[in-house]
């Protein structure tokens, strides 16, 4: 019963608890606004698109099954995602830019943040563009006027900006990253309709593959506590510095490594990568000529599960390599330490300690790249040899990973904040 008495504490503790309420009413707007279709909308249409382009049901799980109802806000978190990537490239390619980021405190990253807030006003209006067209080529919709689409794609642009203020909103006044806690309320949304339309098409020959995909559920969940628990530990001491009459130092102690620091952001960098080939491909597959052939060989490409699957593995692996890159310096560590007297047993202090920590880092992140790039395509490739057709079971892994992610991170930021407040009491 630990886990009661702590829900207790955190209710009896003001300032924690409004957080979290914060954080719900934040879920409950997000859910109203995806509840509110665009006008000129057949539901049937839709469900027969989604039904036909099976890769847009990934979309729809990343945008917290708003796509599927052609809400207001139907693009989601994919444009400023979207952004946030293409900056975070940008990085590696100019010292500038590497320099705001990493050198410039706060007030870099906040320069930085602007800028791919003002990056995603263009592509959200141009996605925006791109799957309206695409709806209304398939059938999906109505045939709309100028006014009527350049309007659409104003609101979408709109709800896509509102989302990312939101998200905003939930990583400054909530608890835990805002971005990451949105895409988990939208999957835990579509849980209920799910196991409702698993228990109205349930057929018991289908019960042994139905028993598989449990059973690779739990192990992904094992898995993701597995990997995002992981820890390298690094021994560090301090040498003593005698200031006055007092000593300091002669202690040592640790610096855990994560075996995946990057948490669940390299599935969310990977999605958003992962949708945009099939999305571009069938948006010209209509086009007709080379253009149109080669689309339509690209869009089949992406509806085979093993390519899909084994592409979707790689940029797992390479994101979070990438993510990790760009948050985390070995260089920076390295001269922390020089500067508080702290260093590795054996390792002479500054740019050895900075390839010593390279070194451990590269092994322990590989690790943690196959086995996230694993788990998260496990339950496709399985989809693919049992020919279930149910996709929400194919994409079950990416929203288990996902969900269980978010949950430990947001643990552990409210065991965080429980601990703090201990040692002030204390």
């Amino acid at each position: 019963m630990q886990w009661l008495n702590k829900v207790i504490q955190v209710f009896k503790i003001r300032d924690l608890r409004n957080k979290i309420l914060f954080v719900l009413a934040i879920f409950v707007v997000f859910r109203l606004m995806a509840s509110i279709p665009m006008p000129g909308i057949s539901i049937e249409n839709i469900k027969q698109f989604f039904d036909q382009f099976q890769v847009f049901g990934l979309l729809n799980l990343f945008t917290g099954g708003t796509l599927s109802n052609l809400s207001i806000v139907m693009l989601g978190l994919g444009p400023y995602i979207t952004a946030t990537i293409i900056m975070q490239l940008l990085t590696m390619i100019f010292p500038a830019m590497e320099r705001m980021y990493k050198e410039e405190g706060e007030a870099g990253k906040r320069k930085f943040s602007q800028y791919s807030r003002l990056l995603t006003v263009p592509l959200a209006m141009l996605q925006g563009y791109a799957m309206l067209s695409l709806f209304q080529r398939q059938g999906a919709i109505g045939e709309l006027t100028p006014i009527i689409i350049l309007s659409s794609i104003v609101t979408v642009a709109a709800g896509a900006l509102f989302l990312m203020w939101l998200g905003e909103l939930i990583t400054e006044k909530g608890i835990g990253n805002g971005v990451s806690l949105l895409i988990f309320a939208g999957i835990i949304a579509s849980v209920p309709a799910n196991i409702g339309e698993l228990i109205a098409k349930w057929d018991s020959s289908q019960a042994p593959a139905f028993l598989l995909f449990f059973g690779m559920s739990l192990l992904i969940i094992a898995g993701v506590v597995m990997v995002n628990e992981g820890r390298r530990n690094i021994p560090v001491s301090y040498a003593k510095r005698v200031r006055g009459m007092k000593m300091y130092g002669g202690v040592s102690t640790y610096l855990p490594l994560n075996v995946n620091p990057a948490g669940v952001i390299p599935i969310i960098f990977a999605l958003s990568i992962m949708l945009f080939p099939g999305m571009i491909a069938n948006f010209l597959s209509g086009a007709g000529g080379f253009v149109g052939s080669a689309a339509q060989t690209v869009g089949n490409l992406f509806e085979n599960p093993w390519v899909y699957g084994t592409l979707y593995f790689l940029l797992v692996c390479l994101f979070t390599y990438f993510y990790t890159a760009v948050t985390f310096d070995p260089k920076s560590v390295a001269s922390n330490l020089q500067k508080m007297g702290g260093f590795i047993p054996g390792i002479r202090p500054g740019e050895s300690t900075a390839n010593f920590l390279y070194y451990i880092l590269n092994r322990v992140l590989l690790i943690g790249a196959l086995f996230l790039g694993t788990i998260a395509v496990l339950p496709s490739i399985i989809g693919g040899i049992t020919g279930i057709t149910a996709f929400s079971f194919l994409i079950g892994g990416t929203a288990l990973l996902i969900v269980v992610s978010v949950v430990l991170e947001t643990m552990r930021q409210v065991n965080s904040q429980l601990q703090m407040r201990e040692y002030e009491t204390f």
